[in-house]
């Protein structure tokens, strides 16, 4: 069996010959130069055949002909010897190529091994290699300006290649200064390393055009990636491809080193370890790191790595709170200089981050060395940021630091916020640490915050259980009335007990909360809406005015939107153009907050595909249509209210359209929530009244793009997937018959028989298309929370 992975090859991309980093061993070149040199420095390492080809990189440098020096820094295992090789196979200009090592900080033993490089591809005058023979004197001063002038006045044009340049020391590195001044136009010198070599590069960057490819450029893309994996025969998935390449930043050594560990980690039925659960406290990393990193660090640096791996990303400020010390940045600097993998994050190298798999053994170590010190080196960094005013990291760090008081006190002050600036998702990731009955009623603030958004992603049971904990927490606690009436506001948005108790769970929310209260313009537009089920439209459109002008003081979107469709229904029936310009508000608002993705956008999207039946614009409205239908599967009996009214306008609009079997599809979702929520005042009368309406309509065609319902189109997605029916199952926590019964009903309905034709037509009708649709991404999170 072939070995998967060169280990012995520190750029871990198929190289035969170890190049620069080795203290080469061999016999001096018969090649009758007055001197003494070792062939193995100066020979072009070959490449594999099954190296990936950097082609994009190649052909950069071959196109490079202005520039007289190209630096090519990253650290080990990015790929640097394999490029130069690649790149002296295909350039029609000769190579001179010297692997430095430490010998090297001779100058006369690097000026003998560059004189022979290049005798070898054009002869070196008989003065020059005369100068440079031993004899017990120093050679520099007299040898130097001979090679330089020797390299200025060359012919043919050429390419120098020195292969490791950062172990030169000054006299050695200032050496090679002199002869890049004396590059003839069209040639070139190639320095490698795993930092910068000991050269004036900030003058030369001034003074010279320079050429620098760091380890960016020197990244892996997915294709590349996916060619070494395939190379070393493992095969793995697409999701797995994208996990591994954004753990291994595009480290080619990293990528060679997850392909062993998941090649020799034994199978689990049938299937290896998985890519996604590689991580960089993996054996085959933290050998790697220990070995070419970690283990020639001074004790004093190794515990700095160690102690700065809680922090995402880093800071001089921020480590001197840290590490309770001084001048971090300055060893922030020191450490990014000596290339150890830590990636700046500004031009003004004022912010850093450690590479991803380094971090992992950084804090494996931190934890198994110093573990009394992770909570308190977090709580040194939330208290840090919090001082900032950056709420967001101080929650993450108090989580961290174990200090659940202070995640909880900010998680419930900034929650509604993030959710309005259309990051609910990382509001859920927030709450998912909170998921425990007995911290739930410890910290109903937490609790009530987690009910309303399951609510508004459409889980009823997880909102009922959030809600339920928040109640007994109150309880306890009679001296927090601000959670009390929010838990009030949630009551009315769930609608649980009908309009009347809506009613007056809104009120008695509205007496006890300030008018700077998040919460507030929730209290109002729930105020309004109850007023709307009770069929009191004139008081409602007050209110709900009330609710949209404090909604935009606060810079509540999702409220301020919703207000203002509510007010848009409410609009006088020959009033078209006043309907018309509340949704258009509310459009500009959703827009511009990017909530497109969210399902209370349902309700403005479904008026928005009115309007335009309204106007003749037919296909736009369908397309409309299309994007509410899948937004409207989230829209549940956890929100009755405005789950039936977006049915009620999506309804509307299909019966306008004369599709009978869409309209009916709709009409029947509204009956299912309203069968587990019946009393939803006017709007139960108005469901049955357009069901008469739509059954007097004549038989619509079959294969109606419009006639899936809810769970239908939660399925889509998913059909696109390798998934197996059981498999979806388990996400969507429903049994195989169920999805397989909901997948034949897909297929009828879209006038198919089988899976992949069922997603063909779906992305022709525009139910999946360009690949995942904003709602089935959502979807797609919910799915992911769901199986972890």
């Amino acid at each position: 069996m072939r070995r998967p992975v060169d280990l012995e090859d520190p750029v871990s991309l198929g190289l035969r010959s170890a190049g620069a980093k080795a203290v080469l061993v061999g016999t001096p070149a018969p090649s009758g130069l007055p001197f003494d040199v070792l062939e193995s420095k100066l020979r072009v390492p070959s490449v594999s055949p099954e190296a990936v080809s950097r082609t994009a990189l190649v052909n950069r440098l071959r196109a490079a002909g202005a520039f007289p020096l190209v630096i090519v820094v990253a650290p080990a295992g990015y790929g640097k010897t394999t490029l130069l090789s690649q790149w002296a196979n295909r350039d029609a200009r000769s190579f001179a190529w010297v692997a430095i090592d430490e010998r090297d900080n001779d100058p006369a033993v690097l000026l003998r091994h560059v004189a022979a490089a290049l005798d070898r591809i054009e002869p070196i005058a008989p003065s020059l290699l005369g100068a440079l023979r031993p004899n017990g004197k120093s050679v520099t001063s007299k040898a130097l300006p001979l090679l330089a002038e020797a390299i200025a006045s060359r012919e043919s044009q050429f390419v120098l290649v020195l292969d490791g340049a950062d172990l030169l020391e000054r006299d050695s590195a200032s050496a090679v200064a002199s002869l890049i001044d004396q590059v003839p136009p069209g040639s070139m010198i190639a320095l490698s390393g795993r930092v910068l070599p000991r050269l004036p590069v900030a003058a030369l960057r001034a003074d010279v055009p320079l050429l620098e490819i760091g380890a960016y450029e020197l990244a892996l893309s997915r294709r590349e990636a996916e060619i070494l994996l395939r190379t070393a025969r493992v095969e793995l998935s697409d999701a797995e491809i994208d996990g591994l390449l954004d753990r291994t930043e595009g480290w080619a050594a990293g990528l060679n080193l997850a392909a062993l560990a998941v090649q020799t980690s034994g199978t689990n039925n049938g299937r290896h370890l998985s890519a996604l659960a590689i991580r960089g406290d993996d054996r085959y990393f933290a050998d790697y790191f220990r070995s070419e990193y970690l283990s020639q660090l001074p004790s004093d640096r190794l515990a700095f790595l160690r102690r700065t791996s809680v922090l995402e990303t880093m800071s001089g400020p921020l480590c001197d709170a840290v590490l309770e010390r001084k001048e971090s940045a300055l060893e922030l600097a020191s450490i990014e200089k000596s290339n150890l993998f830590l990636v700046p994050l500004d031009r003004n190298r004022g912010c850093y981050r450690y590479h991803r798999l380094l971090r992992d053994l950084l804090r494996r170590e931190l934890e198994e060395r110093e573990p009394e010190l992770v909570p308190v080196l977090n709580q040194r960094a939330a208290d840090w940021f919090e001082s900032q005013g950056d709420a967001e990291a101080t929650l993450d760090y108090s989580h961290a630091a174990g200090n659940t008081d202070s995640a909880a006190r900010i998680l419930s002050s900034i929650a509604m916020a993030v959710c309005c600036g259309g990051r609910v998702a990382a509001v859920e990731s927030w709450l998912d640490r909170f998921d425990d009955d007995a911290l739930l009623e410890l910290y109903p603030s937490v609790a009530v915050e987690g009910a309303r958004v399951h609510a508004l992603r459409g889980r009823p049971d997880e909102a009922e259980r959030w809600l339920a904990a928040s109640q007994r927490g109150v309880a306890r606690d009679e001296d927090d009335p601000s959670t009390k009436a929010c838990i009030s506001v949630l009551r009315a948005i769930m609608c649980v007990d009908g309009p009347e108790q809506m009613l007056s769970d809104a009120q008695s929310a509205l007496a006890d909360l300030s008018p700077d209260h998040p919460w507030h313009p929730w209290a109002l537009l729930v105020h309004g809406a109850a007023q709307v089920l009770l069929g009191k439209d004139e008081p409602a459109g007050d209110i709900l005015t009330e609710a949209a002008n404090a909604s935009e003081r606060l810079g509540r979107t999702e409220s301020h939107a919703l207000a203002l469709c509510e007010r848009s229904l409410l609009a006088p029936g020959n009033d078209n153009e006043e309907a018309e310009a509340l949704a258009l508000q509310a459009r500009s608002l959703i827009e511009d907050a990017e909530l497109d993705a969210y399902a209370t956008s349902a309700l403005e999207i479904a008026i928005s595909a009115r309007t335009l039946l309204r106007h003749g614009q037919w296909d736009d409205a369908r397309r409309q249509l299309t994007i509410a239908q899948r937004l409207a599967p989230s829209l549940t009996h956890a929100i009755p209210w405005l789950s039936v009214q977006v049915r009620l306008e999506l309804s509307r609009a299909y019966v306008t359209l004369r599709d009978r079997d869409a309209a009916q599809a709709r009409l029947a979702e509204a009956e299912e929530i309203l069968s587990v929520r019946p009393a939803l005042g006017v709007l139960g009368e108005q469901v049955a009244k357009l069901q008469v309406e739509a059954d007097e309509m004549p038989q619509t065609a079959t294969g109606s793009n419009s006639g899936l319902t809810g769970a239908e189109l939660r399925l889509l997605p998913l059909l696109s997937t390798h998934l197996s029916f059981r498999e979806i199952g388990e996400r969507l926590f429903v049994s195989r018959n169920t999805i397989k019964t909901q997948a034949i009903s897909v297929y009828r309905k879209l006038g198919v028989s089988s899976r992949s034709d069922a997603i063909s037509r779906a992305g022709e009708l525009g139910l999946v298309d360009g690949g995942t649709p904003p709602a089935a991404a959502v979807l797609a999170r919910d799915v992911q929370s769901a199986a972890s």
